[in-house]
């Protein structure tokens, strides 16, 4: 039986309604994981196959997962669609990535007081694409988790997510025997001036039940795994899994892989780079060294490996790169193309093809909840009326990410102004969710990204 389908305008107001967000993380989470972990390997070894994964994996803190215990689901989709804006998973190209977590516009059900499920909607969607919606939307509400955590944690740093899949492409050609593990996303912790420090995040999601959520964080460690930053098995990580299930509330189920390194300080001969000059493919031999048993020379296990004399040349490509979502997500190509190198794709935005969606470029400009943004706007049917979406950076930030802002030169704005001012400005933007001027949802990120939605005016 159908769904009956909700009135436009209360579809935008449950869209900012905040709800409680089961998060599951406690040591019982990590012994079942291991439990799962151990029976892959176990049918794994009857073939001759071996899957290394990160191992000890806890609980988060208990005040770093409460904070994270309420969200709006527009809340959700900011974090979706800014996590797509560079993304090639789908069928759009170049800046028309973002506009597919609208999709999910009517797939969560906020409940005042209760706990946030599918709604109607999502469970209709669910039945038919399950694997997509479970991915994306798990997307979402883990970067939220984990955004919130290490803010926490490190609340005199700022916390970027970056594609992770992107930034590898810059270092580590891919062959034809290409190692199929990798992290989803990266976590950057950073400061100005100061170094920075990297979490891999591995996301999965489902529609079956925690039992599958155990398989899925088991899988999804070796996933983090394969990213070592600094010394061998010291690289800190998430694991995540989100549960939708069609009946009771959306629980993400998450752990921690610990560690001492991550962190990005560069060397004496290789010191941190200017983040204002243009980023560079680099060719690291694949691998991740393990360390030597007595006499043994040390042996070379699969994936990908930052030793020392990379650090650098990965904090710069990890900063230019989350620049480039925000400039990609506030809808203007040839600012986003400076940022990336040519393996990362910077050809895809600056001509050929597009889809259609892409065609705007930043051309919009928008007052909401008080502040100049400048972006690009979406038109699309929600129900039987016609909506529009606005997705946009601070008017105030974009000159120092444009390079046409300052004459004469092209070396792809000003990040480290840009970092300066994002950082100072964290905890000063507004949490509102609505505006009555716009009427429609507000979500405003601390890197000075607006996601609005609102019925188009005739």
């Amino acid at each position: 039986m159908q769904t009956p389908r909700k009135k436009t305008e209360e579809v935008l107001q449950e869209l900012v309604q905040p709800s409680h967000v089961a998060v599951h993380s406690d040591p019982a989470l990590a012994g079942n994981v291991e439990k799962a972990a151990a029976k892959d390997d176990k049918q794994r070894e009857k073939k001759g196959d071996h899957l290394r994964r990160k191992d000890a994996l806890t609980a988060l803190a208990g005040a770093e997962a409460a904070r994270s215990g309420r969200l709006a689901p527009w809340q959700v989709l900011h974090e979706l669609a800014h996590a797509l804006s560079l993304s090639r998973q789908g069928a759009g190209r170049g800046l028309a990535e973002h506009w597919g977590s609208l999709k999910y516009s009517q797939a969560l059900d906020p409940v005042s007081g209760t706990y946030l499920q599918l709604s109607g909607e999502g469970k209709d969607t669910a039945r038919d694409y399950k694997r997509l919606q479970s991915r994306e939307l798990g997307q979402g509400f883990a970067l939220s988790v984990a955004k919130s955590a290490l803010r926490h944690r490190y609340p005199d740093h700022f916390v970027s997510i970056v594609s992770a899949d992107i930034v590898i492409r810059a270092g580590w050609p891919k062959g034809p025997s290409g190692f199929q593990y990798r992290p989803d996303f990266f976590a950057e912790v950073w400061k100005p001036g100061e170094p920075s420090r990297i979490f891999p995040i591995a996301s999965k999601g489902n529609h079956s039940g925690a039992k599958q959520a155990y398989v899925q964080l088991a899988s999804a460690s070796a996933h983090v795994e394969a990213m070592h930053i600094g010394a061998w098995n010291e690289t800190p990580s998430f694991v995540f899994s989100t549960e939708l299930p069609l009946e009771g509330p959306v629980t993400v189920h998450c752990l921690r892989g610990a560690g001492r390194g991550g962190w990005l300080r560069g060397t004496a001969e290789r010191p941190l780079r200017n983040l204002d000059s243009v980023a560079e493919n680099e060719n690291i031999p694949p691998g991740i060294r393990r360390p030597a048993q007595g006499d043994e020379a040390p042996v070379v296990e699969p994936g990908f490996q930052v030793r020392p004399e990379h650090e650098a040349w990965f904090q710069h490509v990890l900063a230019r790169t989350a620049t480039a979502a925000v400039t990609a997500f506030a809808g203007d190509g040839a600012t986003t193309a400076p940022y990336l190198t040519t393996r990362q794709g910077s050809q895809r935005y600056t001509g050929g093809f597009a889809h259609a969606a892409a065609g705007s470029v930043q051309d919009a400009r928008h007052d909401l909840l008080g502040i100049p943004f400048v972006g690009t706007d979406h038109v699309f049917r929600l129900n039987d009326q016609r909506v529009e979406a606005f997705t946009g950076v601070a008017a105030d930030l974009f000159p120092l990410l444009s390079p046409s802002a300052h004459e004469g030169h092209r070396d792809a704005g000003r990040v480290v102004e840009y970092r300066q001012a994002v950082h100072s400005r964290r905890g000063t933007w507004p949490d509102q969710t609505w505006d009555q001027r716009w009427k429609g949802p507000i979500s405003v990120h601390e890197d000075g990204t607006v996601l609005a939605m609102r019925v188009l005016r005739l």
